[in-house]
């Protein structure tokens, strides 16, 4: 389980646009809305999409200023939504503890 709070801010005069292009988007969900063009936004896995690639999609709707991340939760509940991920502890930046 993957989930991604936003704030996401676009310009007002085409927020309705926006609303209607994030609400289509499988695994978002608006929260709240304000009159200045700022929606909360969850995002989650989907089935063939990770919240990641959903964040990355919705910075390409037209009249979006800003995606902040404001909270992110993950459970490893198994599989993820494209199958296993081999994650290789020695990928560049990958902390071990082999040096203990």
């Amino acid at each position: 389980m993957n989930i991604c709070g936003c704030l996401i801010h676009v310009a007002p005069e085409r927020a309705d646009a926006a609303a209607a292009e994030m609400a289509a988007i499988d695994g978002v969900e608006i929260h709240a809305r304000s009159e200045d063009g700022r929606f909360v936004v969850v995002v989650e896995d989907t089935q063939t999409r990770f919240a990641s690639e959903t964040l990355m999609a919705m910075h390409q709707i037209p009249s979006v200023i800003s995606l902040t991340l404001t909270y992110h939760h993950f459970e490893d509940l198994g599989e993820s939504p494209k199958g296993p991920v081999d994650h290789n502890p020695r990928q560049a930046g990958a902390r071990t503890n082999e040096h203990l």
